[in-house]
């Protein structure tokens, strides 16, 4: 687990964020001194300050609409190790934070940085590792859908809710017992692009027909006993009236309800995802996915 506490530097406007999440670490060169790491984080923040239109009027701030927001962080590290106690870090990090659209404005701030530090660890940077047998998952195929459902406000600040509702099919592989490579289509139906073409009177008649979107993907799942960590990036077969850029990613997380090899249902978890383009996040999709 993470925790991060992020001043802008403009309190007025941005005020601040304090971030609670989970922490994936990937150690991607070990040496006996010297080592090379990525970490990623995908958790909440809650930012003091936000748009308002009443009673402050606080028309400077269009990049965050709601105090609850998205975390997400990328981080990487050199480290090299002076003592069994101490070590010293050179790195750089990445911290976005958005609602995904739940409330507007929602245009997000995006953080760069670089550091330098040490690290102190009070008995040794190495302790005995508590080794745990996890339940071991066949290499096989399966055939999997997810159910999802997402709220978008729109473009008027503190205005209604629109439902988005989400249907994945694909197909997994497990391998290597912790990880699963999949591919598939994604559709997904978006209620406040069919309020905005009914509302400005746009291809009327045929609102619904431009009000969703299909696509193809791929991606990648590291498989932590129950817990997924869900990587996915997908392209446009077709488009909603209101267009994005021709391709997406997802990330976020899966929480295993049932695992088991038989049966007809073999898989069901409970998903957490971002869909964004590029830096600017779209929605947060929650759903249920199962595999047979």
């Amino acid at each position: 687990m993470g925790v991060a506490y992020t001043d802008y530097g403009v309190d007025s406007v941005y005020g601040k964020c304090f971030s609670a999440f989970p922490l994936l670490q990937l150690p991607l060169v070990r040496g006996k001194k010297l080592e090379w790491t990525f970490r990623l984080g995908f958790g909440f923040g809650y930012v003091t300050r936000h748009y308002e239109r009443a009673p402050v009027w606080d028309t400077l701030n269009n990049a965050i609409g709601s105090h609850l927001n998205n975390y997400t962080c990328f981080a990487t590290d050199l480290r090299y190790s002076i003592s069994p106690h101490w070590s010293v870090q050179l790195g750089g990090a990445f911290s976005h934070i958005s609602n995904a659209s739940i409330r507007t404005p929602n245009l997000g701030i995006n953080l760069w940085g670089g550091r330098i530090g040490f690290r102190y660890y009070p008995v040794s940077s190495h302790p005995k590792r508590i080794y745990r047998t996890l339940p071991a998952l066949r290499s096989r195929w399966l055939a999997q859908v997810r159910l999802g459902f997402a709220a978008k406000e729109g473009s008027t600040p503190n205005g209604p809710l629109y439902p988005v509702y989400l249907v994945s099919a694909y197909a997994s592989r497990r391998y290597a017992g912790k990880n699963k490579m999949f591919a598939g289509v994604d559709y997904s139906y978006h209620g406040e692009i069919y309020a905005f073409l009914r509302n400005n009177e746009v291809e009327p008649g045929r609102e619904k027909q431009h009000s969703w979107k299909s696509s193809v993907f791929i991606g990648n799942e590291f498989l932590f006993g129950r817990v997924g960590i869900h990587l996915q990036l997908g392209v446009y077969l077709k488009q909603a009236s209101l267009t994005n850029d021709p391709y997406y990613e997802k990330l976020g997380a899966n929480f295993y309800l049932l695992q088991q090899e038989r049966g007809l249902v073999k898989e069901c978890a409970f998903a957490i995802l971002l869909k964004t383009h590029k830096t600017q996040a779209e929605l947060a999709e929650f759903g249920l996915a199962f595999g047979f």
